[in-house]
């Protein structure tokens, strides 16, 4: 039952991560403010998440992993209730935001795999639970696309809401906590530091079309992201227990195995929002294809199908030859 419930935390998050895609096209509308600034749903998750999995990690290592599963679908069903009851962009953002410390799940999960269960099943055990993103997209995209269209857009987050408390439960149930622990103090610092860096960064790229990318402000932010970063680096490569380790980091196998998995999933992303608005827009536009939220959401589906039905095949090829 452990692997089963850490596999419906991830099925969990890939809702959450996905579920806003096939909304994007008519957010501006449904919020009342333009497409920019209604993107932001789903750039506040991704940087809350870039920061939770480092932070939830290095203190599910200290004080244990179980405990920040917890604190992630915590943060995943409060950011749920928040979008659910409002539809203020602001409130909206900050929700998601909320939403996004579930995307440190799947690491903790697998770390409790990794701890919890004998050599020869943590390969299988690993790839069930990665598989589950492509499960939950699969679920996600049409199933967000039928509530928009047939329901209340709110009623998506109520879903997200309810599913994070029962999952809570199971997590309490079924999953041990991990004995292992690792000492030394919590890198305040670093995760300071990597946030200003990610926000100023992706502000910069998010509002760039807008201010001009030339422009004073545009070029304030990638500068105090450049400057922040390698302040940031150089902090962490001191610190005793660093928060990203970075001599690791750059080792070949994980600098390239960390390069591959953001170019899959920068190819994951582009493809999602890109469909969905793609199929959405109207006819006139030359390239839109004009059909309705449903018809989007079913057209991501294949791909996520596809992805969980490989998770079986990826755990034997990894028993079978290697990682």
């Amino acid at each position: 039952m452990m692997v089963v419930t850490l596999a419906s935390c991830g099925i969990v998050v890939a809702i959450m991560q996905t579920l806003i895609a096939p909304l994007l096209p008519s957010l501006p509308r449904l919020a009342h403010t333009d497409l920019s600034t209604a993107s932001w749903m789903v750039t506040a998750t991704l940087i809350t998440g870039c920061v939770a999995n480092p932070v939830f990690g290095r203190i599910g290592d200290m004080y244990g992993k179980r405990r920040m599963i917890i604190v992630s679908l915590a943060s995943m069903t409060i950011g749920s209730l928040m979008c659910s009851f409002t539809s203020d962009i602001g409130l909206l953002i900050a929700g998601r935001a909320f939403q996004g410390a579930a995307l440190a799940l799947i690491p903790l999960g697998i770390s409790i795999i990794r701890d919890e269960l004998p050599p020869e099943r943590v390969p299988g055990a690993v790839a069930v639970v990665s598989g589950t993103l492509g499960t939950g997209a699969a679920i996600g995209f049409p199933l967000a696309a039928a509530l928009v269209e047939y329901s209340n857009w709110h009623t998506m987050f109520w879903v997200a809401a309810v599913v994070g408390v029962i999952d809570i439960a199971m997590v309490l149930r079924y999953v041990p906590e991990s004995p292992n622990r690792t000492a030394g103090r919590f890198d305040i610092s670093g995760a300071v530091g990597l946030s200003v860096a990610l926000v100023s960064l992706l502000v910069g790229v998010e509002k760039g079309s807008e201010w001009g990318w030339t422009s004073p402000k545009t070029l304030l932010c990638f500068a105090l992201a450049v400057g922040v970063s390698l302040a940031w680096g150089r902090w962490e490569m001191r610190f005793r227990t660093p928060l990203v380790d970075l001599r690791v980091s750059a080792q070949p196998a994980v600098l390239l195995t960390n390069l591959a998995a953001t170019l899959i999933g920068f190819s994951f992303y582009a493809n999602a929002l890109s469909t969905a608005q793609l199929v959405q827009e109207p006819a006139s536009t030359g390239y839109g294809l004009g059909e309705r939220v449903v018809v989007a959401g079913l057209c991501i589906l294949p791909g996520g199908l596809l992805q969980a039905g490989l998770a079986g095949v990826v755990a034997r090829m990894v028993r079978g030859c290697g990682p």
